[in-house]
């Protein structure tokens, strides 16, 4: 990792609620809001926006885990901002809070855990888990 990444952070992104953000199981519309799946990629998404500054060339980062409260609904066309706070850097695991509001509060909470690992490491692990899952 280049150096420079401090806890304290922070990245946004701001997304805008189309219906391919609803909440969907097999084609099918449950609720016409802000899906939790939505919500889960975009905090992983701003959370990355944190690291890539500090990648060197030979590296990439992995999602390690995931926690999110999904506390309000955001209807169609309403506009979400999500921030990413770096709280923990410990060796190569980078750990954020997200903050998820739209026009009218917090709709969403959570935190998000990268590893940083050298791109071959990370070709090694999915070569053998394709290995293994195709001789099982």
């Amino acid at each position: 990792m280049k150096p420079g990444m401090e806890v304290g952070r922070k990245e946004s992104i701001e997304i805008i609620v189309t219906e391919d953000m609803y909440a969907a199981f097999e084609g099918k519309v449950v609720h016409p809001v802000y899906s939790t799946v939505a919500m889960t990629y975009h905090m992983e998404w701003v959370s990355r926006k944190i690291i890539l500054p500090f990648l060197e060339s030979h590296e990439e980062g992995m999602g390690a885990s995931v926690q999110l409260k999904h506390v309000a609904a955001s209807p169609l066309g309403s506009t979400v901002t999500l921030t990413a706070t770096l709280v923990e850097l410990r060796d190569n695991i980078v750990l954020t809070k997200i903050l998820a509001e739209n026009q009218l509060g917090v709709i969403g909470k959570g935190e998000v855990k990268q590893v940083i690992l050298p791109k071959e490491k990370i070709t090694e692990k999915l070569k053998q888990a394709t290995f293994l899952i195709k001789n099982k």
